[in-house]
């Protein structure tokens, strides 16, 4: 039996460094024996099948043959097309009603992601800009969009983040994924 999956890649082709064309990001995951291998946009988001059942594993695995491949490491995390479903579907945000851009999803590498992470930061001194905390995912509402965010990068502090990994995906990307996995499993 095959899963669905999304590999969520953070950090690479933004401002020119660290490129990973993703030609070559879809080659590495068929030679790492995965199937209905497909990509999505420039930034880093691959979905594909597989018989493993070990997202942990499959991370390593692909950012191991990135490395090798490209000489640099890039983080990598590995969710299902279930989890991502059940991300899109807990949004606490009004997510239809709201221009992709203005809501994101920043994916964490472990379940140590807790509100006291957190609890430094006053929420009230961001506003309209807001964030709620899922499994494993943070949601940050931010109405200017990411790049203009006090929250968003006040979030990004690597204080706040020390111990895990961390990638965004606005939320037109989060909707493309789920899209992408179950059409993989249809």
């Amino acid at each position: 039996m095959t899963t669905t999956y999304a590999a969520l890649l953070r950090g690479i082709n933004v401002g020119g460094n660290r490129k990973v064309p993703m030609a070559e990001l879809r080659r590495l995951l068929q030679e790492l024996g995965h199937g209905a291998v497909r990509t999505y946009l420039n930034s880093g988001n691959a979905v594909f099948t597989s018989a493993s059942g070990d997202q942990d594993a499959l991370a390593a695995d692909l950012s191991a043959a990135l490395e090798k491949h490209f000489g640099f490491t890039v983080a990598c995390m590995v969710r299902d097309g279930a989890y991502l479903r059940s991300v899109l579907d807990a949004c606490p945000f009004p997510a239809d009603d709201l221009a992709g851009k203005q809501l994101h999803a920043t994916f964490f590498s472990g379940p140590a992601v807790t509100a006291e992470r957190f609890a430094s930061l006053d929420p009230a001194a961001y506003l309209p800009e807001e964030f709620r905390l899922g499994d494993q995912v943070l949601y940050l509402y931010a109405p200017g969009g990411l790049g203009t965010s006090q929250l968003g990068a006040a979030l990004s502090r690597p204080a706040l983040l020390k111990g895990v990994e961390a990638t965004s995906r606005n939320w037109n990307t989060v909707k493309a994924l789920v899209e992408m996995t179950e059409a993989a499993r249809a």
